[in-house]
């Protein structure tokens, strides 16, 4: 038996997740070690410490109509499912509630207005988050006899949602909890104040290495990744990991390699930050020197989606001779698009490229569709 809480920190491991299976061989190597160590049942609460960063989850610049979506889930220290929960949305019976639930456990109060809809009707549903509580709002209507739908949702509170998964999962493999999941912030603030308890480090666990996660980073364009890193190479330059920690850090780097100051705006990490500016000659610049740099070219290049193979490319430039040529990272963002990577020509000559399309208001899929012509373009150069 632990008397007492237990509490989990991370530094800011993003990587504790269903990618892999990644997240049930932690909590099954997490309550092994407890059990070796003599714990079955836990008389006390399972307390997430996420001060390893800063509390600023949301970056400078995002906008508020879109927070409620998994691609901007805030960003702490303890990310377990990258921060989201799964909202699955049912029909009934024509005219009645839809059937809504969410899961893992997240804190939110759900609100379900989703009615069903007749057979054959528009599938409407929608859902919003509330700025000033963890209120999720679903609305819309869903067909009558279609099939159920899931929507991934952005938690409000990342550390808690941890402490939470972290005790759900406990429980699941027969480890007892008495007490709540917290947040060491709040749990803090509502105790009293008492002496320092040592702490007993019972289990501890290694991110993957960072090639991995940068993988799954440009892969799938994963932005909690990004913003992950970003405060932790901050927190690497000693202290707390902030976003403008990590900027100073990135500033130093480019700087080093020649970027002029004023040929970049940087607020964030993954790029959802409208105050973001950037030049094709600056992403150019940085894609030249990782690819001239033999400690990091192989790893850097293979962490970019392929063209027509994998990634957020998978489905462009098939059948064309960038097919499994081009390695590129994609950027989308309302009324913006951008391709950036490297081809190889008909000579076998590499090539650096950086298309960015800002303020359109063409289908985004014609904007690809000429990005894709370019790089095509490149890729069947000769100077023969």
């Amino acid at each position: 038996l632990l008397q007492g809480d237990l509490i989990v920190r991370s530094n800011g491991d993003p990587t504790i997740n269903v990618r892999g299976g990644r997240a049930t061989a932690v909590l099954d190597g997490w309550a092994d070690a407890l059990r070796a160590a003599g714990i079955t049942a836990i008389d006390g609460r399972i307390v997430g410490d996420d001060q390893a960063f800063d509390d600023e989850g949301i970056g400078a610049g995002w906008s508020w109509d879109y927070l409620q979506y998994g691609y901007a889930a805030p960003v702490g220290a303890l990310a377990f499912n990258e921060s989201t929960a799964t909202l699955t949305i049912a029909p009934a019976a024509a005219g009645d509630p839809a059937a809504v639930g969410l899961t893992p456990g997240t804190g939110f109060i759900l609100l379900n207005r989703a009615l069903t809809g007749a057979v054959g009707s528009a599938n409407t549903i929608d859902y919003r988050r509330h700025i000033d509580r963890a209120v999720l709002e679903v609305t819309g209507s869903v067909p009558a006899g279609s099939a159920s739908a899931a929507r991934v949702v952005a938690v409000v509170n990342p550390t808690l949602y941890f402490a939470q998964s972290l005790k759900d999962g406990l429980v699941a493999r027969g480890i007892t909890v008495s007490g709540d999941a917290a947040d060491l912030d709040d749990a803090a603030s509502q105790s009293q104040v008492q002496a320092p308890v040592e702490r007993r480090v019972l289990v501890t666990t290694a991110s993957p290495p960072l090639r991995e996660i940068g993988t799954v980073l440009m892969k799938v364009s994963q932005n909690l990744y990004a913003e992950t890193l970003l405060k932790a190479l901050g927190a690497a330059q000693g202290g707390l990991g902030t976003t403008d920690g990590g900027r100073t850090a990135a500033r130093k780097t480019l700087s080093l390699w020649g970027v002029p100051d004023d040929a970049y705006v940087m607020y964030d990490g993954s790029g959802l930050s409208r105050y973001n500016y950037v030049t094709a000659s600056t992403i150019t610049t940085v894609l030249e020197k990782m690819y001239r740099d033999p400690r990091h070219k192989d790893a850097f290049s293979a962490t970019l989606p392929i063209a027509g193979k994998d990634g957020t490319i998978e489905s462009r430039l098939k059948g064309t001779r960038a097919e499994g040529n081009v390695v590129a990272k994609t950027g989308s963002i309302t009324n913006v698009r951008s391709l950036s990577g490297f081809v190889h020509t008909r000579d076998g000559e590499p090539l650096v490229f950086s298309i960015l399309t800002n303020d359109f208001v063409i289908p985004a899929a014609t904007v690809n569709y000429m990005a894709d012509v370019a790089v095509e373009v490149l890729a069947n150069f000769t100077r023969r």
